[in-house]
């Protein structure tokens, strides 16, 4: 089948199509073979096309499945005056949180277990707004007590000296 007639769903009117049923037109094998080789020069060009298209379409994609009870950052668009999220501007943050994933909605929707703080947010996200937070014990701060006062002062302590003149 030509592409031709796969695309449109009917047959070319090429030249060799171009006499009516009852008229006799003799065709040389000249203009035939000419022909196939067109055909065939634009169906590898279309191959050559498609596969270079497939290439810079597949640089985008990524596949990607999280399963449930793994952490994900969530990533916050940055739009011109909008706040989304409680940030706003260029120097915003581009993924916030690291939340955890509760359920699968669909082959690449996410349920996500969002704070309180966040409770205006429909919970449920497209895997392109997720990115997989893989933990690190480096990442968990731990905060030491501070001794306050009645007055709510404390007592500054010297840790170490850095430089001396």
């Amino acid at each position: 089948m030509a592409l031709y007639e796969a695309l449109y769903g009917r047959p070319c009117k090429s030249p060799l199509c171009w006499s009516e049923p009852d008229e006799h037109v003799t065709i040389g094998p000249q203009i035939i073979a000419g022909t196939i080789e067109k055909i065939k020069d634009i169906k590898e060009r279309l191959k050559v096309v498609q596969s270079h298209q497939k290439s810079h379409a597949d640089f985008h994609r990524r596949e990607v499945e999280f399963e449930v009870g793994d952490y994900v950052f969530l990533k916050v668009t940055h739009m011109r005056g909008v706040t989304r999220f409680g940030v706003k501007g260029k120097l915003a943050l581009r993924y916030i949180g690291s939340f955890e994933v509760i359920g699968r909605v669909g082959d690449v929707v996410y349920q996500l277990n969002l704070p309180a703080q966040l409770g205006h947010v429909h919970n449920v996200f497209h895997v392109s707004m997720v990115r997989k937070y893989t933990p690190y014990p480096s990442h968990i701060i731990e905060y030491e007590d501070v001794p306050l006062q009645k007055d709510m002062t404390y007592e500054e302590q010297l840790i170490i000296i850095l430089a001396r003149e």
